[in-house]
């Protein structure tokens, strides 16, 4: 479509945390050209599957593959995607025309009981799936139980209220988002959990050959937040991209203007954690992340990829 578009049919999950992302990217386009938008709701194979862990049915990408293929066959015209389920392999004939948006980073803890993570009883089973959270839970807390935990943001939150676990881990954002604020019981401190490369931050995703669309969701795209999370995401492709080694990284504008990079990396999940930083200018964000990369393969005995 190089053209000016009547109308947007805009991809999106079916869950309610990707609906809501995506009515808050439709609005925003809305304002800035008084199109109309379809949201075209498209089931992708991680939301089929809720109980295998995500390493075992493909990885991330299970999450952003059916919107992809929409893309590309032409059956809708952008995809909104939470940037940590996007991996970091670029998609031929697509792009990332805007990453913005971002929510609170950190991860939480959620139980029914007014426990934190120092609190948490002797044994107690913590929910999650995420090799990158059960590192660095253990790292802190050794006597925990890990259990697995997956599904909806509001499914997850709902195991957490009624006691199915002690406690749970999960992203900020999803929780804000749809307004289950009250059920946290910690904000986890980014040096001590730090989240998954990308998270919190929407991203949209279009074909590369429609100019017209691709200009106007560009007219989204954060420079502040775009910096931040190439940065995390250059640390993940440094270590292998998706692979399911425990891999975290956090970025962050400071107050000189200068990008400042945190990662984490571990071999599996119950191995000594290595935290590495880094800080350099912002026009070098991808360069910066592979070069943290390096340092914590070294430092963790992790093998990069060839």
């Amino acid at each position: 479509m190089t053209g000016k578009p009547r109308s947007l049919r805009i991809g999106t999950r079916s869950s309610a945390l990707a609906r809501y992302q995506t009515g808050l990217v439709a609005l925003r386009l809305r304002e800035l050209s008084a199109l109309d938008s379809e949201l075209v709701v498209i089931t992708s194979d991680g939301d089929l599957d809720v109980s295998t862990p995500l390493p075992e049915i493909g990885g991330k990408g299970v999450f952003t593959e059916a919107l992809e293929r929409a893309l590309t066959d032409g059956t809708i015209d952008l995809a909104v995607h939470s940037l940590k389920d996007v991996p970091v392999e670029p998609t031929p004939g697509l792009c990332l025309a805007a990453i913005c948006m971002r929510e609170d980073p950190r991860d939480v803890l959620i139980a029914a009981k007014p426990w934190t993570l120092a609190t948490l009883p002797p044994g107690s089973v913590v929910g999650t799936c995420s090799t990158r959270r059960s590192a660095q839970l253990l790292a802190q807390r050794p006597d925990l139980s890990i259990a697995s935990l997956r599904g909806n943001v509001d499914t997850r939150v709902n195991k957490a209220l009624r006691g199915d676990y002690d406690a749970i881990v999960i992203a900020a954002a999803g929780v804000i988002r749809l307004g289950l604020g009250e059920a946290i019981r910690e904000y986890l401190p980014l040096d001590k959990v730090t989240p998954a490369p990308g998270q919190g931050a929407l991203s949209i995703q279009c074909r590369e050959s429609d100019e017209a669309i691709v200009r106007l969701v560009a007219a989204l795209d954060e420079p502040a937040t775009r910096a931040a999370t190439t940065a995390e995401r250059a640390f993940l492709e440094g270590l292998g991209g998706g692979c399911a080694a425990p891999i975290a990284a956090h970025a962050r504008i400071v107050e000189d203007g200068a990008l400042c990079l945190q990662g984490m990396v571990a071999a599996h999940a119950r191995a000594p954690i290595v935290r590495v930083s880094t800080t350099g200018p912002v026009s070098s964000a991808r360069e910066l992340g592979l070069s943290l990369a390096r340092q914590a393969a070294a430092a963790a005995a992790v093998e990069l990829p060839a």
